[in-house]
């Protein structure tokens, strides 16, 4: 356990940014931590050194031998029967040799057939580690540049508050300046119309009638349609929002004290019944306003007309009593409060303020029950609390946030630190257990509730920040909007005089990494989901591995369409554009839309390596060949050749030793390998195909089909025909397919004439098709998925074969076996598969599922139902 102990970097291969979450698989039992335990390592470890001591022992030592050569004697590791002998010994002899057996691939991750002691410690240490990791989901606040506007109507002014106003559709958001001036927006912020406060109405020179004080706060009431918005000079008024004029209603005056804080309720279920409006003073004191009838108005109609708006004198609010009640507390607070809440289900208010004795505190409206009153010292800027989770969080100006429960006000549950100025607004976002915190120097973070740990820390850059100074902010920062009213949840958060928009995620996220769905609760069927890019069969493990349009990569069971490995957030928030397996299919490449390559473990999920990306556009195709060299084209234009077989640290560097730059003059769309011809051929946006020849790695042949007018079509697809490539009568003749423009051509690379056939494969005109596939063992079918969802399986068995050189290339088409409609979107991937002696086809689209097929045309089902099927058990299929 020493190794397990000093090992801080284990091993570079395991180095990576993709974080990691195991489930058991029950197949195989536990997985192989959970059944180690201590003693059975330290048992390990004393088995891994007999073992050296005994190859010591046995073998000769010639004079002379280097401490280099005893070295490499000592990292000489088990092998498979000697490892599984070893565990039956430590964990019993009942343990299952499945179990052994994927142990034991787990831990060699290079694939040499052995297990060494160091390999041992470092996969355990890294496995407890992701674990760690992995229980810790990844912050809301999604990786997208936010929408930022200067509010130019705010005289360069702090935004006070902003609301969102859905009635009448579609979403507006209100903005209210501190000196008054109020900023319709769009819901894609682009301002609609603006609005000042009204003046006193007693000057007698009207052009000087313009609001001179400051506002404190503003609040939607959405039963009335009405915003109120709150001022230093003691009174509210009340904006009509109803239709797409806005125009100030009324305005209640003469208030004892300065309304700070505001909040709204009504009954959604039943917007006729009484709502409340509270408010918090700069005394301490809360004031409750019921709106007795609100669908006949807040107020009672004036008696005489009055130009402008409603204006009441506050002692006069009692000639207004058949619409509206007052209540007023006092005292509740020693200083002004910053928040005020309201819970309708147990009738109590929550008020915060910045007092040593009186931080927060929860009352019952009857005041027949006593308050729960939380101190802590410089007291609360604000608050927010969740009543499902009978969570409070508050902030304030010692830059903790903290958390609490409903009932206890001794001590927080915790106290979160991070933030470097005072903290100005908090939110609990409850969907998926995190909280937003904002402070004064424009930072965002994002923390979880239940390991009380940041998530993501965001300096927000608004243009107004000036180095050295800390920005004006208004009292109410924060607005957290969710759906429905919004198609995705979104985080107003307004600095000074600009507004900036961000987008959060609607459910809880996975650290990312790998996920195997054992152990999981049974969820919503998962046959359609985020589009695919990609897809392919792996022979070795009878496993489909998809790629997604959310950089995720699911792992398929090809016998019962079950998924057994999923790697989330592979390229961060790039889409994954290819995938290849490597010569030992132990291995999978993905290839991202940034350029960026990177080669995962299929057995344990890790990211072996990360290979050095040529360019920062899209990777168009990869291919590996049998040494383990791996080929990768995009958008470049260039071929990149990378080592993977010899590559020990996470990053390899590329080797551009190919004679490809300047060759081809548009980007590079596709790549198809021929071992037994020893060459490889790129497809360009073009129309260009050229073959190059591995042993020399420059061009040796450039192919164009021949067009009537206009520019040749982009090659969207290349296919070698393996089994034609190695018959020495055959090879010659159309060996290489290529898709262009839906026109499917048979090319030879050989002899002076290439052009073996062509013929358009869709039903459609104007379509294309995205992925070719065949039974590369005879190459009798050949397997074509257009842009409408329809696939084609096409008899090639005597096709191009027999042309003549002198003869025109055939432009009718081969024998069609099959045709139907695969996918309601077009298919991006195709692969012709045999398992248990039969032939199978894969499809993948763009409408987010992958299915498998009988060759005849007969549904199996798509991966991902909820139903799953037995391959060897035909009437199990969908049909």
């Amino acid at each position: 356990m020493d190794t397990l102990r000093k090992n801080k970097n284990p091993w570079k291969l395991y180095e990576t940014e993709v974080t990691h979450s195991r489930f058991c698989d029950p197949a195989c039992g536990v997985s192989p931590p959970e059944k180690l335990t201590p003693e059975h390592l330290q048992l390990l470890r004393n088995a891994f050194t007999r073992q050296q001591a005994e190859e010591q022992t046995h073998e000769e030592r010639p004079k002379g031998r280097s401490v280099r050569s005893r070295g490499r004697n000592e990292e000489r590791g088990m092998k498979l029967e000697k490892f599984r002998e070893v565990m039956r010994s430590v964990v019993g002899p009942d343990v299952e040799d499945s179990w052994v057996e994927r142990f034991f691939s787990e831990v060699d991750i290079s694939c040499s057939g052995q297990v060494r002691w160091q390999q041992l410690c470092s996969y355990l240490l890294l496995e407890f580690t992701e674990r760690e990791r992995a229980s810790i989901p990844r912050a809301a606040l999604l990786d997208k540049q936010p929408l930022i506007r200067l509010c130019s109507h705010n005289k360069r002014e702090p935004t006070v508050r902003l609301v969102a106003v859905s009635h009448p559709p579609p979403l507006r958001y209100i903005s209210v300046s501190k000196g008054g001036q109020i900023s319709v927006w769009s819901s894609s912020l682009h301002i609609l119309k603006t609005l000042g406060l009204a003046g006193d109405p007693t000057e007698e020179v009207a052009s000087t009638r313009r609001f001179r004080g400051w506002t404190s706060d503003a609040v939607y009431m959405g039963n009335v349609h009405t915003v109120a918005i709150a001022t230093d000079c003691r009174d509210l008024h009340f904006i009509n929002v109803s239709t797409g004029a806005v125009f100030q209603d009324a305005h209640l005056f003469g208030f004892r004290s300065v309304p700070t804080a505001l909040c709204y309720w009504h009954d959604a279920q039943s917007p006729e019944q009484p709502s409340l409006l509270l408010m918090g003073d700069d005394k301490g004191g809360v004031h409750l306003l019921w709106f007795l009838n609100p669908s006949k108005g807040l107020f009672k109609s004036p008696s005489k007309t009055e130009s402008g708006p409603q204006r009441i004198f506050f002692p006069d609010l009692g000639e207004h009593s058949s619409m509206v009640s007052y209540r007023h507390i006092p005292n509740v607070h020693q200083e002004s409060i910053t928040r005020v809440m309201f819970e309708p289900g147990t009738n109590v208010v929550m008020t915060s303020s910045e007092s040593d004795n009186t931080s927060v505190v929860f009352m019952n409206v009857t005041l027949k029950q006593e308050p729960y009153i939380w101190t802590f010292k410089q007291g609360a800027k604000c608050f927010d609390y969740d009543a499902s989770l009978q969570l409070m969080v508050t902030g304030g100006c010692d830059r903790a946030v903290r958390l609490w429960t409903r009932f206890i006000t001794s001590r927080p549950v915790a106290s979160l630190l991070g933030h470097r100025t005072a903290v100005l607004d908090v939110k609990i976002y409850q969907p998926v257990g995190q909280i937003l915190s904002y402070s004064r120097d424009a930072e965002l973070r994002v923390w979880d509730i239940s390991s009380h740990q940041c998530l993501k820390s965001v300096a927000l850059q608004f243009p107004c920040q000036q180095p050295g100074r800390i920005p004006e902010h208004g009292n109410f920062p924060f607005l957290l909007l969710s759906p429905p009213l919004t198609e995705q949840p979104l985080l107003a958060v307004a600095c000074k005089d600009y507004l900036a928009v961000l987008s959060l995620s609607e459910r809880r996220r996975g650290g990312g990494g790998w996920l195997t769905d054992e152990g999981r609760e049974p969820g919503p069927n998962i046959q359609s989901g985020p589009p695919l890019s990609c897809a392919l069969y792996n022979p070795t493990l009878r496993q489909v591995a998809t790629g997604h349009e959310d950089s995720s990569v699911s792992l398929w069971d090809v016998e019962t369409g079950r998924r057994r490995l999923q790697i989330l957030n592979a390229h961060g928030e790039e889409g994954i554009a290819r995938m290849a397996l490597d010569s030992s299919h132990r291995r999978l490449v993905t290839g991202a839309r940034n350029g960026t390559i990177k080669v995962w473990n299929l057995l344990n999920g890790l990211n072996l390596h990360k290979l050095e990306p040529v360019d920062t556009s899209e990777v168009t195709g990869l291919t590996c060949l049998h040494d383990n060299q791996l080929l990768a084209v995009g958008w470049s234009r260039r071929v990149a050749q990378y080592d993977v077989a010899a590559a020990k640290d996470l990053y390899v560097r590329a080797d551009m030793s190919w004679k490809s730059s300047g060759v081809h003059k548009s980007d590079i769309l596709a790549v198809s390998q021929c071992s037994p011809l020893g060459v490889i051929a790129t497809g360009s946006y073009d129309g260009e195909v050229i073959i190059w020849r591995l042993e020399t790695q420059g061009p040796v042949l450039r192919l164009q089909r021949p067009t009537q007018a206009g520019a040749a079509p982009p090659v969207d697809g290349l296919l070698f025909l393996q089994h034609r490539a190695g018959n020495r009568k055959l090879r010659n003749r159309g060996v290489l397919v290529s898709s262009q423009a839906g026109c499917l051509c048979f090319w030879s690379i050989t002899g002076q004439t290439h052009t073996y056939g062509q013929f358009y494969s869709p039903e459609q005109p104007g379509e294309r098709v995205l992925s070719l596939s065949s039974d590369q063992p005879q190459n009798t079918i050949l397997v074509s998925g257009d842009t409408t969802g329809w696939l084609q399986i096409w008899d090639i068995s005597d096709y191009g074969l027999d042309v003549q050189h002198d003869e025109s290339p055939v432009c009718e088409r081969p024998p069609l076996l099959q045709r139907w409609r695969a996918h309601e979107r077009a298919i991006v991937s195709v692969d012709v598969l045999e398992v248990s002696g039969r032939l199978f086809v894969l499809t993948a689209s763009s409408d987010g599922s992958a299915g498998l097929w009988t060759k005849e045309g007969d549904h199996v089902g798509f991966f991902g139902q909820e139903v799953m099927w037995d391959i060897s058990e035909p009437e199990t299929y969908q049909r």
